[in-house]
């Protein structure tokens, strides 16, 4: 594995990843691969001084044959690990950590063993909900971990693209390939869906996670633009956007800390932004040349981001902005004055 702007797997094509939150920052990386004949999801070890990932993988599961890894979510203890496959459902995994041995334990989640593939699926800030968007447009949200069916939405859109939960885990927030976007109460009641004009599709989204005034960011085609939009969440309003990336996102991610706020694009750029101010901190251009970002997450306790794309498999970043990571922090504020700056922009 290489550092920095090193791809990180050479062997099979990878198709998802995600961080693992351990004690002590001793963090891992789950990535689900898709390899003949066996696709497999693989465990590897971070090592924060070297910004690396480990050379061989710690642990590794594999699929029956003709079954490949569409996406993956960890709970937030990181002891849990639910990845949707192309022809089996969802399967859970129970990770086992004993110093340096690392055991994927595979365990039947029967509420999804029959459905279809899942392009989303999320945990709950609190751990206490798990949501799965399918790319049948089905909307589910269980309890964790007893699996209780909260709500089951059929025809919740017409293909899910993204989702996200918020920090109080109150709300979920949904968009669909037809450029729509929808909220939901997490305790299964649909709260409405966000406006648009008829010239915007609403593509991705995240909640902010800095713990002061709560808002949406989304990302928003306007015509040929490629837009950051803000929603206040006490009245999805749109307060304000921002044109930061200047092409189409195919990604988008936010810190533990809500401090940043990363986009990955469809030829592969990244872009992170410091929420507080709305403006760009670091730029890795060409970082997966050509291809598309289709993982973007950023280490739980450093200042580094994991990303993916089928053709350059995984890397580490170390991103240049202030390493001052001090955990969950509640002390930055994002207030609707932070957007009187680009207000002028807005086209109500």
């Amino acid at each position: 594995m290489e550092s920095g702007d090193g791809a990180a797997v050479e062997e099979g094509k990878v198709r998802c990843a995600t961080w693992i939150r351990r004690p002590e920052n001793a963090h891992l990386v789950v990535i689900g691969k898709s390899s003949r004949p066996r696709s497999s999801l693989e465990i590897f070890a971070f090592d924060p001084k070297l910004t690396s990932l480990s050379s061989s993988p710690k642990a590794t599961y594999e699929f029956e044959e003709g079954v490949e890894p569409v996406s993956i979510a960890v709970h937030p203890s990181g002891d849990d690990i639910v990845c949707s496959t192309s022809t089996a459902g969802c399967k859970l995994f129970e990770l086992h950590c004993r110093e340096d041995n690392v055991e994927l334990l595979a365990k039947e989640l029967l509420p999804l063993q029959d459905v279809g593939p899942q392009r989303c699926l999320a945990f709950s800030f609190d751990g206490s909900r798990f949501a799965t968007g399918g790319v049948d447009g089905r909307l589910r949200i269980f309890e964790w971990p007893n699996m209780s069916i909260i709500l089951d939405e059929p025809r919740a859109h017409k293909s899910f693209q993204d989702m996200d939960f918020s920090l109080d885990s109150d709300f979920l927030a949904s968009t669909s390939t037809d450029g729509s976007a929808r909220i939901w109460k997490t305790d299964g009641v649909p709260v409405t869906s966000l406006p648009r004009n008829a010239d915007e599709r609403i593509e991705l989204c995240r909640f902010s996670k800095d713990g002061t005034k709560p808002f949406l960011f989304c990302t928003v085609i306007r015509g040929n633009k490629p837009l950051i939009v803000v929603w206040d969440i006490s009245t999805w309003k749109k307060i304000g956007h921002k044109r930061l990336l200047n092409k189409p996102a195919s990604i988008m991610s936010i810190s533990l800390d809500g401090k940043y706020l990363a986009l990955g694009s469809k030829d592969g750029d990244v872009c992170v932004v410091e929420v507080n101010k709305m403006e760009i901190r670091h730029r890795s251009k060409r970082l997966h040349l050509g291809s598309n970002v289709t993982s973007l997450e950023f280490c739980p306790s450093e200042r580094v981001v994991l990303t993916t794309s089928s053709e350059w498999g995984v890397m580490v970043t170390k991103l240049t902005v202030p390493a001052d990571w001090k955990g969950l922090s509640f002390s930055l504020g994002l207030s609707q004055s932070h957007f009187l700056h680009f207000r002028s922009e807005f086209d109500p």
